[in-house]
């Protein structure tokens, strides 16, 4: 079951270059050792991949490829704008149609969809956190940290109830 322990693969989906280099700069943040200390106090926390898509349809492929190489994404950000291409509600849904484990985080500057419109239009309201532009590097610490531990724990959950069924297989009286 430790399977899922360690590095988490998270994917980025944004037009906009610069906020690919804010994720990556937040998210491979490393502390400094001070003198004396022995190991990072953050040692414990996960460490993270990351991949850039700058579109939706690029997004999707990267999630297809993904589960293909049985390394499927834990978490992405998506924003809400990128033209000229998906929105960031048809990208999630898209990417859902595939993979309906993948936490996701919509980003957005603007009010392009109201929380109930979103809610309506993705039907998956477990799976998803809605993060306001501009953010903070500790907000998206702390999004990425619990919702890549609730990824895990949701496929440590499915892989012991799968060998719970085959054990129960296994015993049952033909």
């Amino acid at each position: 079951m430790d399977k899922f322990i360690g590095d988490y693969r998270i994917l980025v989906v944004d037009d906009v270059k610069d906020i690919h280099t804010i994720f990556n700069r937040i998210l491979t943040y490393q502390p400094q050792i001070k003198a004396g200390q022995s190991t990072p106090i953050l040692q414990t926390l996960p460490t993270f991949k990351i991949d850039d898509a700058f579109q939706g349809e690029d997004a999707l492929n990267l999630v297809k490829q993904a589960l293909a190489d049985n390394k499927p994404y834990a978490l992405a950000f998506v924003d809400i704008r990128m033209p000229p291409g998906w929105d960031g509600i048809k990208t999630i849904q898209q990417i859902w149609d595939v993979d309906k484990d993948i936490q996701i985080v919509i980003c957005t500057g603007g009010s392009d969809y109201s929380w109930e419109e979103t809610v309506v239009k993705l039907d998956n309201i477990e799976n998803f956190l809605i993060l306001k532009k501009p953010f903070d590097a500790v907000t998206v610490r702390q999004i990425a940290c619990a919702l890549t531990t609730k990824w895990r724990l949701t496929q440590q959950a499915r892989l012991y109830t799968e060998k719970l069924e085959k054990l129960v297989a296994e015993i049952k009286p033909s």
